[in-house]
Formats: structure tokens, C-alpha cells, sequence
């Protein structure tokens, strides 16, 4: 076997072929559905919802209980997040990119450190405390609970907490035996680098146009 091959995927000999399948299944729509973000397209909530039930299913089985509940989050917010894109602000306008706002800040503020104490929780009831990566599953955790809200939102700020938490998450879930997942944000790293230069130049254009 070649030993590169060995180094990234081992970790997939102990696994369901049926599990393996999925998880490539949502890494692929995990992708569509972070370039639709990054075209500013709905499409990104239906496929979004297709890779985090999938997930859900699949980290629930593994015991990552951190992971899951991040993506049955983002579930959940995909379905308030296509409410609020397609929601006309008057007769002829969706609601609109734009920045966040002070009282949003705040929102941001009391979301993270909310999730940050809900996680704690969570793992302390279920003893997940074994390891160093549980707490760096709490921080990532809240930072994507507020990525995801402020996406929801339609604020162009969302993709600065999905630059850092995916680039927390590359060699998180590498280590955590996620191959496929790991280079799903890999390349999430670099479509949010794109989707928030794309976003700022929607956002500067509407504004120089208003």
C-alpha cells in the first residue's frame, strides 16, 4: 500500500463502506452549498441541509458531539436563513447584504459565549472531557454558531468567523481521523476567502449605486 495513501485515509479501514459513502455525499454538498454562499445564490440552504443531516448522522454515530451539534445547528438556521434571504423588504427587494450592526455585535457576543457555556455542558454531562480537542470543539463550536447566524443575516462579517474556524477545523478533524472532512475545509478556507472579497465588492457596489 502506498504509504502517503496509509498517512490520509488508515484511519477509513475500520469503517462502514456505507459511512464512507455519506461522508464524501456531504462533503460534496457541503462544498455546493459554501460556493452558492459565496455567489450569494438561496441555493446554498437545501444544500446545506442535505451535508449537515448527513452529518448529524454520521458524528452522532462516531461520539463527536461537538461536531453534531454544530451541523444540527446550522440545520436549523439553514431553514431560518432561507426564510430571511427570501423575505422582501418592499415590493420589488429581498433583504440585502449588508454590515453588522451594534446591536448585532452584541447578538454575536451573547451567541458565542452562550454556546461556549451550552457546549461545556453538554460535555461535561456526557464526560467528553478526555481529551485536548474537546476544548478546541467548544471554541469552534461558537465560533460557528455565529458564522452561521450572521450568514443567516445576510452580514457580510459572517464569512470572517468561517475563514478562522475553518482554518482551526483543517487539522482538527485530520486528527480526528476525518480525512475527507479535513480537506472539505481546506478548500471551505479558501472559498470564504473568495465569498467575503465578493460579498464586499456586491456590498461597495450597491453602495456606491444607492
Amino acid at each position: 500500500m502506498n504509504p502517503i495513501f496509509d498517512f490520509f485515509f488508515e484511519q477509513y479501514h475500520d469503517y462502514a463502506t456505507i459511512d464512507i459513502v455519506l461522508e464524501i455525499v456531504a462533503v460534496i454538498f457541503g462544498f455546493l452549498s459554501v460556493w452558492y454562499s459565496k455567489q450569494n445564490n438561496i441555493l446554498v440552504f437545501p444544500t446545506g441541509m442535505i451535508s449537515t443531516i448527513i452529518f448529524v448522522y454520521l458524528l452522532f454515530k462516531w461520539g463527536l458531539l461537538g461536531d453534531m451539534m454544530i451541523n444540527g445547528y446550522y440545520f436549523v438556521m439553514s431553514v431560518y436563513g432561507w426564510y430571511i434571504w427570501t423575505r422582501k423588504v418592499d415590493a420589488t427587494h429581498v433583504t440585502p447584504i449588508t454590515r453588522i450592526t451594534d446591536n448585532e455585535k452584541k447578538l454575536s457576543t451573547a451567541i458565542f459565549i452562550a454556546t461556549l457555556l451550552f457546549v461545556y455542558l453538554v460535555y461535561t454531562v456526557f464526560d467528553k472531557w478526555t481529551h485536548w480537542t474537546a476544548y478546541v470543539d467548544t471554541v469552534t463550536t461558537a465560533i460557528f454558531f455565529v458564522g452561521m447566524w450572521l450568514m443567516a443575516r445576510r452580514k457580510i462579517e459572517n464569512w470572517i468567523f468561517w475563514i478562522v474556524g475553518d482554518i482551526i477545523s483543517v487539522p482538527l478533524y485530520f486528527y480526528k481521523g476525518l480525512t475527507f472532512t479535513s480537506l472539505q475545509y481546506l478548500g471551505f478556507t479558501i472559498i470564504a476567502i473568495f465569498g467575503y472579497l465578493a460579498w464586499k465588492k456586491h456590498l461597495n457596489s450597491n453602495l456606491q449605486t444607492a
